[in-house]
């Protein structure tokens, strides 16, 4: 009988040491995930470029610039000399034209809201570019011939309309043989005007 309880003691007594042992891992487990995750910061987005050409922004991006109840946003840009690889991929994979003789291709990412009453819109029915890119001289809007039929493609931007309420994030290319010497978006719409200054000189 008294062997009997001398195991029975040593087993509890040796469950409680595993116990409070896998207790210890445990707490150590995660305290060692707690501070992996504090540790860790999210990696920086990069809006753009700018800096690589001279051109010290006023403002950060994403940056909005408003005319008529309707809105445009420059999410990202970034330069590129036209022969890399990084411009001849888009250059190649959306059909851009007007790109041969053009020393630079921008690429960027944009948003456009229509809170206006009418619809606002780039096609056959409305040829008037609604935004401006003034970088000294103007860069010019480059069309991606594989999908330049499709309206309000999310890909790389043609031809568009929005309704009242209606918002489109897409992407858009430029041709630019110019100087850097300063930045802005130069938005009209019908007789509203509004600029979005990025960089100063």
């Amino acid at each position: 009988m008294k062997k009997s309880i001398v195991k029975v003691t040593a087993a509890v007594f040796l469950l409680s040491q595993l116990l409070s042992i896998g207790g210890e891992l445990q707490d150590n487990t995660a305290s060692a995930a707690a501070a992996a995750s504090t540790s860790t910061k999210p990696a920086a987005v990069m809006t753009d470029n700018l800096f690589k050409y001279g051109l010290k922004k006023d403002i950060e991006l994403p940056a909005t610039v408003t005319a008529d109840g309707f809105s445009y946003t420059l999410e990202k840009i970034m330069i590129y000399e036209t022969k890399s690889a990084a411009a001849q991929a888009l250059i190649k994979k959306y059909g851009f034209t007007g790109t041969e003789n053009q020393k630079y291709f921008i690429w960027t990412k944009i948003t456009i809201v229509n809170n206006s009453t009418g619809t606002v819109q780039f096609n056959y029915k409305d040829l008037n570019e609604k935004w401006r890119f003034i970088f000294g001289e103007e860069a010019l809007v480059s069309m991606p011939g594989k999908y330049a039929e499709k309206v309000n493609n999310t890909e790389a931007l043609w031809s568009w309309s929005l309704a009242p309420g209606k918002k489109l994030t897409s992407y858009q290319g430029y041709t630019y043989s110019g100087q850097f010497n300063k930045f802005y978006v130069f938005l009209k719409i019908k007789n509203s005007k509004s600029y979005l200054d990025v960089v100063e000189k």
